[in-house]
């Protein structure tokens, strides 16, 4: 199979990709990165494809390592960055006992600021804050994607005007 030919049927397989993209990850960003990254290693080891096997296979295959490797990738970061949080929280356990009664009066002002924001830039900045992605917030408040990334910057940008006496 020559080049063209190959990228043709490349190209003939993409939707197909797409929707086995999507039922992997169940986020089309998502979705779209891992038909991406399958795309560049079709073409990057085309050379290794034998033209007697079937193509869809083979591109489905790469697809699903790809996503595992991924997956697995992701489990080992997690794992990674608990065991250092769990160590910075063990050696900062004298100085928390130090400064609670400070932290808790910053607690509360910065919650204040919060509170006073109009509820335009709440509602989207907590749920930010709180792991939401911007699609979910979008969705949630019946808003445009770029609306809802306006308001938790300018949320943000209120936030730091308000509390500007806890910037370094």
């Amino acid at each position: 199979m020559t080049a063209i030919e190959f990228n043709e049927q490349l190209i003939k397989q993409r939707s197909a990709l797409k929707n086995f993209a999507l039922s992997l990850t169940s986020d089309p960003e998502d979705a779209q990165d891992l038909l991406q990254e399958t795309m560049l290693k079709a073409l990057t080891y085309r050379e290794k494809f034998a033209d007697s096997t079937n193509l869809k296979a083979w591109l489905y295959m790469i697809m699903k390592n790809t996503f595992i490797n991924s997956y697995r990738r992701a489990v080992k970061t997690r794992e990674i960055m608990q065991k250092s949080k769990d160590q910075a929280m063990t050696h900062f356990v004298g100085t928390v006992h130090k400064n609670a009664s400070e932290s808790r009066l910053n607690e509360k002002e910065i919650r204040r600021c919060i509170e006073l924001l109009e509820d335009d830039y709440k509602i989207p900045f907590t749920r930010f804050y709180n792991g939401f992605k911007y699609k979910e917030i979008a969705d949630e408040m019946n808003l445009p994607i770029g609306t809802v990334k306006s308001r938790i910057f300018l949320a943000r940008k209120k936030l730091m005007d308000q509390l500007s006496d806890f910037q370094n």
